[in-house]
């Protein structure tokens, strides 16, 4: 498989000998020089592994972290010029994988991306059967079953129940669903995702009155449930009722 790299920077000669290397060693260089094409790249790609500098044209490239880590865990290189300790504790704390401090060596930049690649390779290998309920997703051939009867789901279908396959009984917020099924352009499109949920739960033998697996929690976003937590919602519910 030949991994993508988003390089976010916006000097040139940077971009150049990052992408001879990424290259030569068998990856496929993708690249950005500002926030606002990084983010373009990002939805368009879906990169592996992302090197990004902090200083850019149009912002700090902190921003695009804290974008990126709303919805995925892709493993993001920072390159700063900023030695601060605290700063290095704040990229830590808000998702970074690792940093490199410029100026660097490009032999070392490409090991840590190869460390973060080969965590990657492990972390996609252990999560490529999501389960929860009677619901079971492989990720790898983009298959859904509920029970043992398999579903069909288009891409779109599969990348929702993906994401709320992928944080079990906890809410998904709209805005999170539509930025990564549809794209940062489209946040405010939630009839989007009503149509959407419709048609699933079509599929799952679910019901916007029923709610057995798909819950909506209106104007919010949306969460799984399991016969388990409906069997504990009706105890307690009917335990307040007496």
């Amino acid at each position: 498989m030949e991994y993508k790299i988003l390089v976010v920077d916006d000097e040139p000669e940077i971009q150049t000998f990052i992408r001879i290397s990424l290259v030569a060693e068998g990856f496929e260089y993708l690249g950005a020089a500002s926030i606002n094409s990084a983010q373009m790249m990002w939805e368009t790609h879906k990169p592996h592994v992302v090197i990004l500098d902090l200083g850019l044209p149009d912002g700090d490239g902190f921003s695009l972290l804290q974008l990126i880590r709303r919805s995925s865990k892709t493993p993001i290189l920072i390159l700063t010029a900023r030695d601060q300790e605290e700063e290095k504790i704040r990229l830590l704390e808000a998702g970074a994988n690792d940093y490199l401090s410029k100026p660097f060596g490009i032999r070392e930049l490409i090991v840590r991306v190869k460390v973060l690649v080969r965590d990657l390779v492990k972390d996609q290998s252990n999560k490529d059967l999501l389960r929860f309920g009677q619901l079971t997703l492989k990720c790898s051939s983009h298959q859904c079953w509920l029970s043992d009867n398999e579903v069909e789901l288009t891409k779109k279908e599969f990348a929702f129940m993906q994401m709320l396959l992928k944080a079990p009984g906890q809410l998904v917020k709209q805005a999170d669903l539509l930025t990564c099924i549809w794209g940062r352009t489209h946040t405010e499109d939630t009839h989007y995702l009503r149509i959407l949920v419709s048609q699933i739960r079509k599929k799952l033998n679910d019901s916007a009155d029923t709610q057995k697996i798909i819950r909506t929690e209106a104007g919010i976003g949306y969460r799984l449930i399991s016969e388990n937590s409906l069997h504990q919602s009706r105890t307690f519910n009917q335990g307040n009722d007496t």
